[in-house]
């Protein structure tokens, strides 16, 4: 009896050590906010634990006024908030603009209408133009498509615009992949969306004669334009300020271009 309790004891022991050498602690980032920097942070998140493995980086959307919170709080080592200005509860965070993003105003690609004003804009979403014809297109309805109340998207869109009231009758999307997808799937629909996620499912108007592209943005010329920062409880250390630098280096700011969205260098 006492050699199997030895043999036993023994056989814990290793266990235990080979348990432990398997088991090492990964530093643990959370990210949590911008539903339209939330795809780049992902695929940058991948880049960036495929070089340290020691790090392990959790993406999560939630829009911006999620992302402002859960820095607050400390639910989140980063908050992501695609915001003209931050709200006054932010100014105690703090904030980095990793990058810069127009706001594209989208239509079904068979719509005829390729471009809009600003003044068009406030009273399509306002609910005082309804039908497609008085923007030169067929005698349509107008589907009004916005994101939820609490979007960054949504806040900087109205910022922007200014006087939206949104008429009770717009389709609300919790996204801007939803926004996307919803626009895709009626001929009769115009929504708001960061030009980094437009695809050839939908189209871009120009608004007040300005494309909805990079170089346009860049130029200033393009209006519909808001910074995407990332914010901190405090001054950021260790792996979380590691993380950042990488974001906003030469490398993940080429990635950033590429992928649609305006670098800050």
């Amino acid at each position: 009896m006492p050699y199997r309790l030895r043999i036993v004891f023994l056989w814990s022991a290793a266990a235990t050590i080979l348990i432990s050498s398997c088991s090492r602690p990964r530093s643990a980032i959370t990210m949590a906010g911008s539903t339209a920097f939330q795809p780049f942070a992902e695929k940058l998140a991948e880049r960036y634990m495929a070089a340290n493995s020691g790090v392990s980086i959790m993406v999560q959307g939630g829009g911006s006024a999620v992302g402002i919170q859960a820095a607050l709080s400390g639910t989140a080592q980063i908050g992501m908030a695609d915001l003209v200005e931050l709200p006054p509860e932010a100014k105690s965070l703090e904030s980095i603009i990793v990058a810069r993003d127009g706001i594209a105003m989208v239509v079904h690609p068979s719509n005829q209408v390729g471009h809009i004003t600003t003044d068009q804009i406030r009273d399509v979403f306002n609910g005082k133009i309804r039908s497609w014809k008085d923007l030169g297109g067929p005698d349509r309805p107008v589907t009004v498509v916005s994101r939820e109340a609490g979007s960054g998207t949504r806040t900087s869109f109205e910022q922007i615009v200014k006087d939206i009231h949104l008429t009770p009758d717009a389709i609300i999307q919790d996204s801007n992949g939803t926004i996307r997808e919803t626009v895709a799937n009626d001929v009769n629909a115009i929504g708001y969306l960061s030009h980094g996620l437009l695809n050839e499912k939908i189209k871009a108007l120009a608004v007040d004669g300005k494309e909805s592209t990079a170089q346009e943005i860049i130029s200033g010329n393009y209006r519909l334009v808001r910074p995407i920062f990332l914010l901190t409880a405090g001054k950021p250390e260790g792996d979380v300020a590691q993380f950042i630098e990488y974001l906003v280096s030469a490398d993940a700011q080429k990635i950033l271009h590429s992928s649609g969205l305006i670098p800050i260098k």
